[in-house]
Formats: structure tokens, sequence, C-alpha cells
């Protein structure tokens, strides 16, 4: 979540022993407040993360993705990678065009979102997909793996490699709408 608030005991959401009750409702009902005032919240409160990238700053500017979570099938992942964006932009981004052609199809994006799932066997993702045939079944799973998105396990089962898990989400929260974004131009 883009604005989620991290934990703040500056406005009373601790409750030591001494406090009366009608002080705790107080500072809990500021809490709630600050907490429902989403985007209007100071913006230390909104850009949290922000905040803290730019506590690091080096030079003209980084960007930074991070995530940390849990799958369906109760693998746990946590992921932070940086880039110095006068790197980024000097960069040839034409030689690091097949990772996100791979993901420009339906079908491919939807046997990545199935196998982030729990759905790992070849079988199981060619009626996920409704795919007719192995052959074409195995054209996304060429192209998913050459390109590092997934990797074969054993006997026609496949996974997302730890270091793709966040990095993918992170991409498909670029595109998917999400009403709890913040922008700061």
């Amino acid at each position: 979540m883009a604005d989620a608030l991290p934990a703040d005991d500056s406005t009373g959401g601790g409750s030591p022993a001494g406090d009366s009750l009608p002080e705790r409702v107080a500072a809990l009902e500021a809490r709630v407040a600050r907490l429902e005032s989403g985007p209007r919240a100071p913006r230390h409160e909104v850009f949290w993360a922000l905040e803290g990238l730019r506590e690091r700053l080096t030079g003209s500017g980084e960007v930074l993705f991070t995530g940390a979570l849990e799958l369906p099938t109760g693998e746990h992942y946590a992921w932070q990678q940086g880039a110095v964006a006068e790197e980024l932009l000097e960069a040839d981004w034409a030689d690091h065009a097949a990772p996100y052609a791979a993901l420009g199809h339906p079908v491919r994006l939807t046997l990545l979102r199935a196998v982030l799932r729990g759905i790992r066997s070849a079988a199981q993702l060619q009626e996920t997909a409704g795919l007719n045939t192995t052959g074409q079944l195995y054209h996304h799973l060429k192209q998913l793996t050459a390109t590092g998105w997934l990797q074969a396990e054993g006997r026609g089962n496949y996974h997302v490699p730890a270091g793709r898990v966040v990095p993918l989400l992170v991409l498909m929260s670029a595109v998917v709408p999400a009403p709890n974004s913040t922008t700061e131009g």
C-alpha cells in the first residue's frame, strides 16, 4: 500500500498503566482521526517510505522498490532494490526489453499469477490458462523461463524465483489501478 502509515506511538497509540480511561479514549480518537485523514495527513506520514529514501539519498535521486509478503502457498518473501536515477536514465533500455516482452502476453501473465497462487504443474497450468495443446503451453513457459520469470523445478513443475516475486508484483502494481496510491509532483 503506497500510503500505509507506520505504527507510531507519538499520538498515544500505547497506553501506559497510569493513563485514565478518558485520556486513553481521547488518544485513540486522535489516532483514528489521523489514520482516517488519508492523503490529507501530514506529508511525512503519507510519504513515509519516500521520506526514508530521501534521508539516504546520496546524489540527484534514487528509485527504490520493496515488499514483504506471504503468498497463498505460505511462502514468505522480502525484497528491496534501489537504483540511482541517473544510471537508469543513461542505461540502454533496449538491452532489457526481453523480460518485459515476455510479460506482454495475457496467457503468460495468467501463468505467472497461477504459479504465485500455488498452481505449479504443467498440466494444471495448461488447464488454468485454457490452452488446447501442450505445445501452446510450453511456448509460453519457454518465454517465461528464458527471461527468468519462471524456473523449472523437477518434472513439469514451475516456480517464480525468489528474486522475481516482489519485482513482478511491483510491475503489476504500476499498472493495476490502486485506490490508495499517493503521488507528489
